[in-house]
Formats: structure tokens, sequence, C-alpha cells
């Protein structure tokens, strides 16, 4: 008798698999939705009779447990990196020119898929049963939302090809159907529609309760898969063959392309073609096929060489200008801000848009009363881009001659183009840095929102950035609207944002003209934030990508007493002021540059790249008279041909090791 419970068990799990399969990643149910609801109930039926059977892949417990409090953070096993952009032709062309030069002459291809507007997600298989699902976050640290992931189903619970250990990365979206199905039940329930798909399909997968996102019937498509934190298969389209055979729902919209003439040509023909879909898309992503090549190709400090991200244009809309504002930035920069009558642009309902400075308006010719057309691109502010119709009633606009917040003095320096509140004590550049310090893609304090940073100044319980860490949970407490629970998790999150490395404290200092990218650089470079404090111009300017303007921005910040002050008081909470760099100044390949070419015996390129960058050695893509070495392996091309030429010594794995010593241990 057990036996046989136990086979119709197992034969219940395999046919609901299948039919789930057929129904949510192939579109081809064979049965309808009352028979497979009676195989399921059956199936729960003899899982609550015989509970040692029950196993976490059944089909059953996708959707399970109770509401959680939040959700803990999750380190990628490799970074999830964002790409670069290409708004045009030209864009694109030039991408292609790089990588052939880069390429040297080596022929290559690419694939070219849709660009999903979703939100991007890792799914972690051990043993072939879904172990984690993180999202993507800052890139480097996501969240763990593995329970949520669980009810998506088009995500296996287990993998259909054979068992093991693989990372699966892809975009989670919510179909035009389901988002219209959302919104009917919250007109039904008297609620607020929600404003598009995409941020309805991030907060969905971020609810606490997994029954809620199990009812959005969010989507999954798979689009790159990972072994040990590597690229698993050596080409592109063979990982997408191979994820459709290990049961992910793989985007059939894509394309092997020769040459960037077809990557065009597939790129015109979804531009007239999105609309069919059923889901949103916002362009088409371009990756080189060879795996091998991308190691060839690198990294920029943010994102590969070996991919690009084509947008589609802007959708665009026509409305009226309804008042002008003014914001007031953290470097007390101000923004005229156009208030619009709502209209929809690209997904999403807009009611204001920016107008940059005095030059962008007169340059438009727009004021109060006019209609005007509005553009969106992805997650960019939206911004008016003509006038359409000058309004009967129309008023000019005037920037104000003082501070609109503080009342403080307005100058604009010449050849600036922005006015600028000069008060470091003006609340509302107050405001905003400290918005800027806690963003996710800063120091990621969690909780700490527009209401609450409002509510800080406001109480003067924060008249800098600094004072983040002297917060109370007691003082959180007492503000409006926030419960014991808000006020512990805000703590927390202060607390922990001690522990973020120096390129994010650097970038959320508010220096003008350093972000992350910048910031990265420089902690690099300087391997410590006394060390920039303390550069002069010159040696800033001997960094890569730190330009005169860029230095002298850093130089003066540095000497301005406040915001040494500044330093001082986060060096006091303990915050990070130093990093390791990636290359040494003394190790036993200082001031040595190296070419990878060809497949080594044991190592990885990147696994030898990383190994000379700790050494002190520096790693480029292309051979020239200012090459020191060149790592030849197995069907090593071009690269070894110019490296004989040039008369560059030519060295195997072996000889590197031995060069590089202890470095290799």
């Amino acid at each position: 008798m057990a036996d046989d419970v136990s086979q119709r068990i197992a034969e219940l799990r395999r046919e609901l698999v299948r039919h789930e399969h057929l129904y949510y990643v192939q579109d081809a149910p064979e049965i309808s939705d009352a028979a497979y609801d009676s195989l399921m109930r059956e199936l729960q039926e003899l899982e609550r009779a015989h509970p040692e059977l029950l196993t976490r892949d059944s089909p059953t417990q996708r959707v399970g447990g109770a509401p959680r409090e939040g959700f803990v953070k999750a380190k990628h096993s490799t970074p999830m990196l964002s790409l670069d952009n290409a708004l045009n032709e030209g864009d694109l062309r030039e991408f292609d020119r790089r990588v052939g030069e880069l390429l040297e002459g080596a022929p290559y291809q690419y694939v070219v898929e849709l660009k999903l507007d979703g939100l991007s997600m890792a799914a972690r298989y051990s043993a072939g049963l879904l172990e984690r699902a993180v999202t993507r976050g800052d890139g480097t640290v996501g969240e763990d939302v593995t329970e949520n992931a669980r009810t998506i189903r088009s995500l296996p619970l287990r993998l259909h090809a054979e068992p093991g250990n693989a990372e699966v990365r892809g975009e989670v979206i919510m179909t035009h159907e389901a988002f219209a199905k959302l919104n009917a039940e919250r007109n039904a329930g008297g609620l607020p529609r929600y404003v598009n798909p995409r941020n309805s399909a991030a907060g969905s997968l971020r609810i606490l309760d997994p029954s809620v996102t199990a009812a959005r019937r969010l989507d999954f498509f798979a689009y790159f898969l990972l072994e040990g934190g590597e690229p698993a298969l050596p080409s592109h389209w063979a990982s997408l063959e191979r994820l459709a055979a290990m049961g992910f729902k793989v985007n059939p919209n894509k394309q092997l392309c020769r040459d960037i003439g077809e990557v065009l040509g597939f790129i015109a023909q979804w531009d007239t073609r999105r609309d069919t879909l059923g889901y949103e898309i916002d362009g088409v992503v371009v990756k080189v096929d060879s795996v091998a090549q991308w190691d060839q190709l690198g990294f920029t400090a943010k994102a590969p060489r070996w991919a690009i991200a084509f947008k589609y244009p802007a959708r665009a809309a026509e409305t009226v200008v309804e008042s002008i504002e003014v914001q007031v930035g953290r470097t007390g920069a101000l923004t005229p801000v156009a208030r619009l009558q709502p209209v929809f642009v690209g997904g999403v309902t807009v009611s204001r848009a920016t107008l940059h400075n005095e030059d962008e308006i007169e340059r438009l010719g727009v004021a109060i009363g006019d209609t005007v057309e509005v553009y969106r691109s992805g997650d960019v502010i939206p911004k008016v881009v003509r006038v359409v119709k000058k309004g009967s009633g129309r008023k000019t606009f005037t920037m104000p001659a003082a501070c609109p917040v503080c009342g403080g003095e307005i100058v604009r320096e010449e050849g600036e183009v922005a006015s600028r509140c000069i008060n470091t004590n003006c609340p509302a550049r107050l405001k905003e840095s400290i918005r800027h310090f806690a963003s996710r893609s800063v120091m990621d304090i969690d909780g700490m929102g527009d209401v609450l940073v409002d509510q800080l100044v406001e109480k003067k319980l924060a008249a800098g950035i600094a004072d983040l860490y002297r917060l109370k949970k007691e003082q959180l407490i007492e503000l409006e609207r926030m419960a014991e629970k808000s006020a512990q998790r805000i703590i927390d999150g202060i607390d922990a944002s001690r522990s973020r490395p120096l390129p994010r404290v650097l970038n959320g200092l508010g220096i003008p003209f350093v972000g992350e990218r910048t910031a990265t650089i420089l902690a690099e470079a300087f391997g410590g934030l006394d060390e920039i404090a303390a550069a002069g111009t010159e040696t800033l300017e001997t960094v890569e990508e730190v330009g005169p303007k860029v230095a002298h921005s850093i130089y003066t910040f540095f000497r301005e007493p406040h915001n040494r002050e500044l330093v001082e008081k986060l060096r006091a909470e303990g915050l990070v002021f130093t990093h390791e760099k990636t290359v040494k100044e003394g190790g036993p390949l200082a001031g040595k540059t190296f070419v990878l070419t060809g497949a080594l015996p044991a190592l990885k390129r990147s696994e030898a790249k990383s190994l000379i960058e700790r050494a002190g050695g520096k790693v480029t893509g292309s051979v020239s008279k200012k090459t020191d070495y060149v790592v030849a392996g197995a069907e090593a091309g071009s690269k070894l041909e110019k490296a004989e030429k040039l008369g560059v010594e030519i060295i195997d794995e072996d000889k590197l090791r031995g060069m590089l010593g202890a470095e290799t241990v």
C-alpha cells in the first residue's frame, strides 16, 4: 500500500510539472484548468495524509510559510553588471568598431535578444533543486526573495536536465494581461491603480507575503547560465539552448547575427512589432557570442565591453504646462521643473518633467500654459523636448532672486549653466544630501525614504549626514507613522551601512562630478580616503578618467573646513576609509604589462588576470611595443603573431606562475 501511494505521488508530481511547463513556458496547455486543479487537489490530499513523503520541489510547495518581517541581503557569485547604452545606429556601429579592434581581426558574431522591462534576478540550484533566488540589488548584493520566487510558475523548482549546481540569471516581468487583471481587482476594491507593469513586477517580488506574490502571476525569462560563477558554456547561444533544455522559459525572439548589419535589421524589425508581444520591452541586448572573446574584450569599471543595450527611442506625448517650480539639489543647484497635466508616456503616468536650467527654458521658448511634447526613456526623468502650441494666457518663467527654500543668496558663476544656492545649511541641500547618501546605490540604508528624511531635517534630528549615525530608536518612534519595528529596521540599516566599502562612502560625500564610477577608480588608485584628500590636483589628474575639472572639484572639496569636519565625524563613526587596491605597487610584476591569448592549461583567463594584477602587473587587451609579455595558451591567434613581429617576449602558464611566485598560492 505504501509503495502504491509513493508511486501515485511521484506520478502526480511528474504530470503537474509537465503541465506547468506546457502552460507557463511553452504556452501549449493540454488539459483544462479544472483538470489541472483536480490533479493538484489529489496530490495535496495524499501529501497531507503522508507528510513523510513531502518534498521541497513538489508542485504543492510553490506557496507556503507565513509572511516575513523583511528580506535579508545576499551576495552574488559574480557581479550582475549593468550594460552601456546605445541610443542610435551610430552608437552601435562604434561599439562594433571597438569590438573588432580589440579582437584584432578575429571573426566574431553577435547574439541579439529583446531587452525585457522587468526586474533582474539570479536563481541558484544545488543538486538540481532551487536553493536561493536573489534580486539584482546594486549588482554585488541583492535581496533574498526565494519564497516569493518559488511562486513563479515558469521558474523550475527542479531542473529538467541532469541534476547539478548552476546559477541562472533572468528577468522577472508582469505581462499586460496580468497587469490589467491586477488593476481591475484594485478598481473593484476601491484602491488606486498601479502605473506600469515593471514597477508592479518589482513590487510584487518584494511583497512580504508569498501568497500575494503568487496571485500576481509573475513570469521569468532566463538569459544567462553560470557554473561556479563563470559562464557554463563556450558560447552564449549554446547557453540559451541549454537553459531551454533545463526547463526554463527562454525568450524565442532572439537571433544569431553574423555582423552589425543583421543586428540593425533585428532591431528595426522589433521596433515595429514590440506592441504585439504582450509584455514590455525597452530595447535589444547585443552580446558577442564567444565566451573566450568575452575574456579578450574584458570590462570597463561598470560594464562589459562584449555587450551593449540598444534603447528604443522614447515614447512621446503632448500635455500642458500648468506651472514651473524650482527644486534645490544637494550641490545647491536650482532646477526648474514643469508641473504638467498628467499624461501616459512610455508605460508611466507623467505629471512633472525637468526643464534643466534657464538656458534650456530660453532655448525651448516654453512658458506656463503652453502645450508641450514630453518624452521618457527607461528610467530617465521625463523631459520637455519642444513647444507644440503657445498658450493663450501664457506666463513666462523667471528664476527667483533668492533660494525658494531658505531665502539664501543665488549665484550663477560665469561659464556655468546652473544657478546655485550658496547657503551650505540650506534645508533643501541637506535633505537631498541625506537622500543621496542613504540611497540604495550608495550607502543603502533601508527605510530612509523621502518622508523620513523630511522629518529628520525639520525636527532637527539631522543637521548633516554624519548625524544619521547618532540616531536612536526612541527618537524615531516619536516621528509620525513610525512603528517600533520600522524604527528598529532603520537603525539596523544605518548600522549595516558602516561596513560599506570606500567607493560608496566617497560617492556618498557628494563631491561634484564624483559618482559611482569615479569613486571606484579613485579608491583603486589611492587605496584610502586620506590619500585622496591629501592629493594635489596634478596627482589627481594622473588617475585614469580624472581630468582638470574633476581634480579641481575633489581638491577644493577636501580643503573646505566643513567638509573636513564631516570626514572626521564619519571616521569617528567607524565608516570604511581604506580600500584594497587590485594592483600592488610593489608586487613582483610591478610596472610590467601583460597580454593573455589562447586557452591556458589550468588557469581561466580571468584568474590569470586577477593574479597578475594582485602582483602589481597590468593586463591589456592588445599587443603593442609597450607590452612586456604575452602569455600564450592553446589556439593562440593574431595576438601571438603580432607579439612575434614586435619581438615581445612570449611565455607560457608555467613561466607566469614562476614569475608570480607566492602570488599563485
